[in-house]
């Protein structure tokens, strides 16, 4: 099992410590990478569907959406959370056979790590796992120390909240947002892999055409990864007021 660099920082520190075919979702309720029809909106754009621009459009459409409705409303026991996180997340994963949405050591390091509020009587309620859901995305480009600077302030303030704003409100805020957004990322993706196909004009062989174009894709994709994320870094650092890890 690959475990991503946040997991294997939640593992040290807690040993310091002692420690399918792409499914149709609603609009609704779903989390931060969810779908929308990515397919009809790629049908409105003159552009050559080469096996490429397929199967980007493939990998988008299969990420798994966990809509509101979908959590339970019931407080789980630690193997139902996993269950329930494995069966609607594994879809998202790179290699599916091999890698784990969440386990029980990663669920009990972020407790231990103050990433995710303490069970109660050894149980996870809904706001637990809305909780869990944010760790998993962020957890893929963020450190330790970021996602605590991010999710403590919220879990703080709106965990348990029965008045006003709850966690789930919030949740669904998010969502709605992002839905909103979709749309331009999947345009933007798109641009960038005609742009990438437009570049090494003069290279004549086919087989290194196709590798440095392909470079190119992979190079403008990263650098865009790259801005986002110090934009996020610089946002946590100047808002939020994370520690910078040494």
């Amino acid at each position: 099992m690959r475990l991503s660099k946040t997991d294997r920082e939640c593992e040290a520190r807690a040993c310091e410590h002692k420690a399918e075919q792409r499914k149709t979702s609603d609009s609704e309720g779903g989390i931060c990478f969810w779908k929308v029809s990515i397919w009809k909106e790629a049908d409105t754009m003159t552009i050559d569907k080469d096996d490429l621009l397929n199967s980007i459009l493939e990998s988008i459409g299969r990420i798994e959406s966990i809509k509101l409705e979908d959590i339970p409303n019931i407080d789980l026991y630690m193997d139902q959370v996993t269950t329930f996180m494995d069966r609607k997340l594994k879809p998202t994963t790179r290699k599916p056979d091999e890698d784990k949405i969440l386990t029980k050591t990663m669920i009990n390091n972020y407790a231990k790590n103050d990433l995710l509020p303490p069970p109660v009587k050894k149980k996870y309620s809904s706001e637990h796992m809305l909780m869990l859901i944010y760790i998993y995305y962020l957890k893929n480009f963020l450190s330790i120390n970021d996602i605590q600077s991010i999710l403590n302030p919220l879990s703080d303030r709106f965990f348990g909240s029965t008045d006003g704003l709850s966690l789930s409100d919030i949740y669904k805020e998010i969502v709605d947002l992002e839905q909103e957004n979709i749309n331009s990322q999947v345009r933007d993706i798109i641009r960038k892999l005609k742009k990438s196909g437009e570049a090494f004009e003069d290279v004549e062989d086919p087989e290194d055409k196709k590798l440095l174009t392909t470079f190119a894709f992979i190079c403008m994709l990263s650098f865009d990864v790259w801005v986002k994320k110090s934009v996020i870094e610089n946002i946590i650092d100047d808002t939020l007021g994370s520690k910078k890890e040494k």
